[in-house]
């Protein structure tokens, strides 16, 4: 490994898109964002050739830039990208890193009247950006969606309410059986809010933008679950609705349930239709993934036997972090699946 940036032989190109979706949206967030584009050896943005397109999405707390960012003895994104699409056994296909954070950490890359309408602005306005720029085969056959965390469940979600734009995915570790992903944080969260912010998140939201984010113990849960709930259980006026009572952890039958109805493992034989369209779905986590979202993942995959849809699924020696070199894998069998 170099410890500093290497030549590609492929191309990267940094777009920005203007959303109309992302405009005026609920938090103030820009409605401009940077779109990075990876080109593979051999492709022009100008040339007669089309390709396959794999959009790449990020988790809580992500945004474009940070796929550069390196850990120590180990590719970063972008060079593991390049170094699989420069090989000569896997069939060229586009990558598109897109940006969805917002103030709160994260989309989950659905229409909330909390957080603005990111599932339009994916499927609609991002993938039209690309295809209006791009030597692209424009349609959903030739369209996949992968991610990790947030967005290994954005991978699973958005494909399954809009298999018009996408037609293939790739999840790892995505949020999934939201019971154990969710609610083990319940607890710790309630006891947060009561010793340190007076029962208030608007305490916490103020408190945590007046110092380095992710200084305090209860920071990641604190904003995981408000953002959490931002996505799912917002209302129309864009008020937050918790599934649960702040004060006690008592939960919300009712608010819960909205919870529920947005779960991966819940939607799967709702959505049976739309996932037996796919002509690819990859999914993997690791085996002590602190989330429990291996579990999820096989509650997943097992929905998936029940309405007899096809997939590869892995299992591997590895926790919720640090598994950027599974990404590959994903790309690789998506090209492949897209290519035929």
């Amino acid at each position: 490994m170099k410890p500093w940036s290497v030549a590609f032989n492929g191309v990267f190109e940094q777009q920005v898109i203007e959303s109309e979706a992302l405009r005026d949206n609920p938090l103030g967030d820009p409605y401009e964002r940077p779109v990075w584009v990876y080109l593979p050896p051999g492709l022009s943005a100008s040339g007669s050739t089309r390709v396959p397109v794999i959009y790449v999405i990020q988790g809580l707390t992500g945004q474009v830039d940070m796929w550069w960012n390196r850990t120590a003895f180990r590719p970063n994104v972008p060079e593991l990208a390049d170094a699989l699409f420069s090989g000569r056994d896997v069939p060229p296909a586009i990558l598109v890193f897109v940006d969805a954070w917002t103030s709160l950490g994260g989309s989950q890359y659905l229409n909330s009247p909390g957080t603005g309408r990111y599932m339009e602005y994916l499927a609609d306005e991002v993938t039209h950006f690309v295809d209006s720029l791009y030597p692209t085969l424009a349609d959903r056959d030739h369209r996949a969606l992968t991610g990790k965390s947030s967005g290994g469940y954005g991978a699973m979600v958005v494909p399954m309410l809009r298999p018009d734009v996408f037609g293939a995915l790739g999840t790892h570790a995505g949020d999934a059986l939201f019971e154990l992903c969710y609610l083990p944080e319940v607890g710790p969260t309630v006891r947060a809010l009561r010793d340190d912010y007076g029962g208030s998140f608007q305490r916490f939201w103020e408190d945590f933008r007046s110092r380095p984010a992710s200084s305090k113990r209860a920071d990641h849960n604190l904003l995981n679950m408000y953002c959490m709930a931002a996505c799912y259980s917002a209302e129309p006026d864009g008020s937050v609705t918790l599934p649960f009572d702040p004060r006690t952890g008592e939960i919300r039958p009712e608010v819960w349930a909205r919870w529920l109805a947005l779960d991966p493992v819940r939607m799967a034989p709702e959505r049976a239709d739309a996932l037996r369209t796919m002509r690819g779905i990859y999914i993997d986590a690791g085996t002590h993934d602190e989330f429990f979202l291996d579990l999820g993942a096989r509650a997943f995959a097992e929905k998936l036997d029940g309405i007899g849809v096809d997939y590869v699924f892995e299992l591997f020696d590895a926790g919720h972090g640090a598994i950027e070199y599974r990404y590959p894998k994903a790309w690789r069998y998506l090209a492949d699946r897209l290519a035929r």
